[in-house]
């Protein structure tokens, strides 16, 4: 009876752990396909133009396309100065954009998340033209930095640390009138001087924080950066998903820029090594003591920029991831 029982139980462990397996061996499946073939059919009317980095299908005027790639380029040339050595031995192969001429047509194609409003389905990064924007290429420039993160850099995927480096390139300002010989008039992107026109900066002004990091968290304005990092009692994104997005992009702008860049170098260390919570004490600090000074860093980084804020200006929410 014994041998009987023992036999079973070995049995049913087998079936479970081949149940399992079969499973993740459909979501892969499924995962691998849709990354190959985002979109079967080509965009009626679209134009296919090449830069040194990427090739760009685009449905938008050529005006319109030529800033959007060379935005992609000035991202490419900031990301490859800022992590040396990555570009320099990533694939030969273009990267790969589509780019809508409008948000409806965005829209009508949209494979993402409804409220997304750009998205990186690898290979493709897919975003619009945001005509009516300050800024009309921040959507792209934020998947770009994912497609770089998972494409050229190879960096382990922790989502704080992806968006994080996507907000934080994302929202940097290009400037014009510093372009490189033979860049066409491409302007340089400056790593971290911020953007106000590209989210989720504008929403900062609109954090609804408070000033006191322990009542914010207390009454659910503020994500702990030890569920934020490790996503454990975390609550759900959709129900504040442009406070995840502050959170993302402050946090990543802190490490690189705050108390006078003393975490900069640790932090290049941990998005290389990945970002669990004991790769950041080991090589930043103690969570509980960094996140009092990151909350004070946004608090002067909000009071900053609430002098030049338009909180009438339309504010839509971020893309999937």
């Amino acid at each position: 009876m014994a041998a009987v029982l023992l036999y079973w139980r070995h049995w049913i462990q087998e079936q479970r752990a081949l149940q399992k397996a079969e499973a993740r061996a459909l979501i892969a499946k499924g995962r691998t396909a849709q990354g190959r073939s985002p979109h079967p059919n080509p965009l009626p009317g679209a134009k296919l133009i090449e830069t040194a980095h990427y090739t760009i299908t685009s449905t938008a005027d050529a005006a319109q396309t030529q800033q959007v790639a060379d935005a992609a380029e000035a991202l490419y040339s900031a990301y490859a100065a800022f992590f040396p050595g990555k570009a320099a031995s990533a694939p030969r192969n273009r990267l790969k954009l589509t780019l809508y001429a409008h948000q409806a047509q965005f829209k009508a194609n949209n494979r993402s998340l409804p409220w997304a409003e750009a998205y990186y389905l690898r290979p493709i990064c897919y975003a619009y033209y945001a005509k009516n924007e300050s800024n009309p290429y921040h959507w792209m420039v934020h998947e770009a930095t994912h497609q770089l993160n998972a494409e050229v850099s190879g960096f382990p995927k922790t989502r704080w640390v992806d968006e994080g480096l996507a907000t934080y390139f994302g929202t940097s300002r290009i400037e014009p009138g510093t372009s490189e010989p033979g860049t066409s008039g491409r302007g340089k992107l400056v790593p971290g001087k911020i953007d106000r026109d590209a989210y989720p900066i504008w929403w900062l002004t609109n954090s609804g924080l408070t000033g006191s990091l322990d009542k914010d968290i207390d009454e659910g304005n503020w994500v702990p950066i030890r569920a934020l990092i490790t996503g454990i009692d975390a609550p759900s994104i959709a129900s504040n998903v442009n406070g995840y997005y502050i959170q993302y992009w402050s946090l990543s702008h802190f490490l690189f820029h705050g108390e006078n860049g003393r975490y900069a170098a640790g932090y290049k260390r941990l998005i290389a090594e990945g970002g669990s919570l004991a790769n950041f004490e080991r090589l930043i600090g103690p969570a509980d003591r960094v996140e009092y000074e990151w909350y004070r860093y946004l608090q002067g980084e909000i009071a900053e920029l609430a002098p030049q804020a338009d909180d009438d200006e339309a504010t839509p929410v971020m893309s999937a991831p």
